[in-house]
């Protein structure tokens, strides 16, 4: 992939005094930089009354609503960082696989892949088909004044899987028989996605994103043996093709305690983490990394005192590591009380740095 252009890189924000890219890059900042996944939608009433009557994948291929909703929580809570909103599928979509999101289901694949002939079958992304995607960055970098917007794209693992199962899976079956039986397809298959992957990633970035999270949210079902052979090859393409631009990337999963060392191995400047390991047990597993996470999204229910506590424990773990950006260890959950997050985000705010 060629690099960003020079008029993308000189429009790009000059944001030397945010917390978040700079601990991103990790350095120190004023304040212990605060944003969350998933933060753009679902719990916040004004993202529900906006979206009425739109599905997801509309929802975020129509550029001036995934702006709307990407600023929502920027403008609610004061984080150090927006997050596109977007889906997982959103780049199959654009390219043209038969996808959409199921209410209480998630992600339905029209026609599985599952043979060396349905690999071959699907089709390539051009970079003109993310342009709404693209546009919606631009809208946002001039909304957003000194918040960096962090662009999103999923791993081509999950994004495999899903199209594999045909949609969300508990123990994929289909795609680790896949993987094992008939490795030539399946590392075809994770190379043509490692390609699709980046194309959407570098829309973003071209159009003007501050940093890039690679969330692989199944990669957790794996042996760190099976990552490391028949996975983390792909996602250090991706995040490799965005060396050049300079930019912070953020590498994700869930349940990837044991996998921490290789996912940071694979190229990322962030390893997300999340709750169900420390964060002082997360670095001496990617040493040298920011981390970022790791409050689970559950204990929002528990009570402010609850919170508080939680919280505290968390940043005075994430001493422990070079740098840390505060996060949940997944995304919100639907039904979480805003003002919770917004307590989350002051308290944050107000705890020492070191």
């Amino acid at each position: 992939m060629s690099a960003p252009t020079t008029s993308h890189d000189s429009a790009r924000r000059a944001l030397p005094g945010s917390a978040f890219l700079t601990t991103a890059r990790g350095g120190t900042a004023d304040h212990v930089p605060v944003w969350f996944m998933r933060q753009a939608g679902r719990s916040l009433p004004e993202y529900r009354e906006v979206r009425t009557g739109t599905g997801m994948l509309e929802s975020c291929l129509t550029p001036d609503l995934a702006c709307e909703i990407t600023l929502q929580p920027v403008r609610r809570y004061g984080v150090d960082a927006a997050i596109l909103f977007s889906d997982i599928v959103v780049p199959l979509k654009v390219a043209g696989v038969g996808v959409d999101i199921v209410t209480g289901t998630g992600p339905v694949i029209d026609s599985p892949v599952r043979t060396a002939a349905d690999v071959a079958a699907l089709p390539t992304l051009d970079p003109g088909q993310a342009d709404p995607v693209a546009q919606a960055v631009r809208l946002l970098t001039r909304e957003l004044g000194d918040t960096p917007l962090i662009g999103f794209a999923g791993a081509p693992f999950t994004l495999a899987s899903y199209l594999v199962e045909g949609g969300p899976s508990r123990n994929h079956e289909r795609t680790k028989a896949l993987m094992h039986g008939d490795p030539a397809t399946w590392h075809a298959l994770l190379d043509h996605l490692a390609d699709l992957t980046l194309t959407f990633l570098r829309a973003q970035v071209d159009a003007g994103v501050d940093a890039v999270q690679l969330f692989d949210s199944w990669a957790g079902a794996l042996s760190e043996r099976d990552y490391r052979e028949l996975v983390m090859p792909h996602s250090a393409k991706v995040l490799a093709g965005l060396a050049d631009s300079g930019l912070p990337r953020i590498h994700f999963g869930v349940g990837t305690g044991e996998l921490l060392g290789a996912m940071g191995e694979a190229g990322a400047d962030v390893v997300g983490v999340d709750w169900r390991i420390p964060l002082d047990v997360a670095t001496t597993r990617a040493p040298g990394k920011a981390l970022q996470g790791n409050l689970d999204p559950a204990v929002l229910f528990a009570g402010p005192d609850v919170v508080e506590r939680e919280v505290r424990r968390i940043v005075a773990e994430g001493h422990a590591a070079p740098a840390h950006v505060f996060n949940l260890g997944h995304g919100v959950l639907p039904e979480t009380d805003p003002d919770s997050l917004a307590r989350v985000v002051d308290l944050v705010h107000s705890l020492p740095v070191r």
